[in-house]
């Protein structure tokens, strides 16, 4: 078969989409289109936020059955999401309990308990995680402090992305790279750290086995009655997005740029030193025993809030306007943990400005200059922590998700980091998954090739710095 058609499910916090790939096994043309877009969001149960599975569930079907009307024969089916949100099973397969997003407040001051029962330092050495106040540690915590009477029920924990495929192919698996951020593997020996679970008081057959990406779990009976496999690729949207990041040495950054910015390296080995965490460093989970070496930031979050707010539609007149303002008049931490899931980001981010010089912004413009100015900065201040580690200045940056779309913002992190950008590929999640799903097929050789492959074929746009004061 000269063409492959594959399915990309890639789902992130605020929309989802079903993309159909086509890949030319003899020319390595490689073609992504968009077939089904459909918005994400959380819901309110028992005063909680709450993610609604059934409706994603028919949306990702919706999606594969307009792939299927149009008499495409799919060789293979990927799914990618955001990490440390989990689905509790019974013995029939069903849900049991609500499923949680990592923005319910369930979880505030659970991690300093659980630091302060266990260690930081202790936890750290287990699994070179980042401290998230959301982390799937802190929420099975949360959960258990609660003990709510369903937990009896309980047979199976499986992260979002496997339970979609679970939904497809009637067949449980639990994938590296998502398991990994839940702050419950061994960051050495790749395998949940049963002291952790103990701690918990959660039985280890909850958590079944971990499997590496790159498996065929199952087949979905697609309308026609084809059987297609479904193929468990890096399924942190994460991990699937530093796939399609075109680094080629070891002197290269990434960030993944959207509702989070995600900010690392590829690295052979964890960095679980002191100084990795005083900076608060994570060591996610990678392909072929690669460690993804980051740091999360709370990204253009606050920006979409912000506009959400203020019900603006045209982004680019906003952006242009906040351009012309002052630079660096307003700065404030972007991580600061008031930021996660505020009830007005605007009167938040007015109250952090003023916090840090008495002065609140007086527009718009302004408001989304500090946001764009603060990023700017924590992206510096990340890429001179990463360069520490690894003991080498980092040349290259290359952002890659939706937010690379942003030319100010790139611009202004190559001048605040005074090292090149590059831009591009927009999708790059997407482009992961359906490289991983390519590679399992035998089509691809490995991860080199596929970011020739993407380079080859989707644009990259390149920022270089300019002299700036600060």
């Amino acid at each position: 078969m000269a063409i492959r058609y594959v399915a990309a499910i890639d789902l992130g916090a605020s929309s989802g989409r079903v993309m159909l790939a086509s890949f030319d096994q003899q020319t390595e043309d490689l073609t992504l289109s968009e077939i089904h877009r459909f918005s994400n969001g959380f819901k309110a149960i028992d005063k909680h936020y709450c993610w609604d599975l059934n409706y994603l569930e028919q949306e990702i079907l919706n999606g594969l059955s307009k792939i299927v009307e149009q008499n495409i024969k799919l060789d293979s089916i990927g799914i990618d999401t955001w990490g440390v949100d989990y689905v509790l099973l019974d013995c029939n397969g069903e849900i049991v309990g609500p499923t949680y997003a990592y923005r319910d407040h369930r979880t505030d001051s659970v991690m300093e308990q659980v630091q302060a029962e266990l260690g930081a330092e202790a936890i750290y050495q287990k699994t070179g995680i980042q401290f998230l106040t959301f982390n799937t540690l802190y929420q099975l915590k949360a959960m258990m402090n609660e003990n709510p009477l369903w937990l009896a029920q309980v047979t199976d924990l499986v992260m979002i992305p496997d339970y979609l495929i679970y939904r497809l192919t009637g067949k449980l698996n639990r994938e590296y790279t998502n398991a990994t951020t839940t702050q419950l593997v061994n960051v050495t020996r790749h395998d949940w750290d049963d002291e952790l679970l103990n701690y918990l008081g959660l039985p280890r057959k909850w958590f079944g086995e971990i499997a590496m990406p790159g498996n065929q779990v199952g087949t979905w009976k697609s309308p026609k009655g084809d059987s297609i496999p479904v193929i468990a690729v890096a399924s942190h949207d994460t991990a699937s997005a530093v796939i399609a990041a075109p680094i080629n040495n070891h002197s290269s950054a990434y960030l993944c740029s959207g509702t989070w910015s995600l900010m690392g390296i590829e690295s052979s080995q964890p960095f679980t030193e002191p100084h990795a965490l005083k900076a608060n460093i994570t060591n996610e989970g990678g392909v072929n025993g690669s460690y993804r070496v980051l740091k999360n930031i709370m990204g253009l979050w606050l920006f979409q809030r912000v506009c959400a707010e203020h019900q603006i539609n045209d982004i680019r007149s906003l952006i242009k306007q906040a351009e012309q303002q002052p630079a660096f008049k307003h700065v404030i931490n972007p991580n600061d943990s008031r930021l996660l899931n505020p009830e007005s980001m605007t009167e938040t981010l007015k109250q952090l400005c003023h916090e840090h010089n008495g002065l609140k912004p007086q527009s718009l413009a302004e408001l989304v200059r500090c946001i764009f100015d603060s990023l700017a900065l924590l992206y510096r201040e990340v890429l001179t922590e990463l360069s520490s580690l690894i003991k080498q200045p980092i040349q290259t940056l290359h952002i890659v998700g939706g937010g690379c779309q942003n030319a100010f913002l790139n611009q202004l992190c190559a001048d605040l980091c005074q090292i090149s950008v590059t831009a591009g590929p927009i999708e790059s999640s997407a482009l992961g998954n359906v490289g991983y799903q390519l590679i399992s097929l035998g089509d691809i050789a490995d991860v080199k090739q596929l970011r020739q492959i993407i380079t080859h074929n989707f644009k990259t746009d390149i920022y270089y710095p300019c002299n700036m004061a600060n």
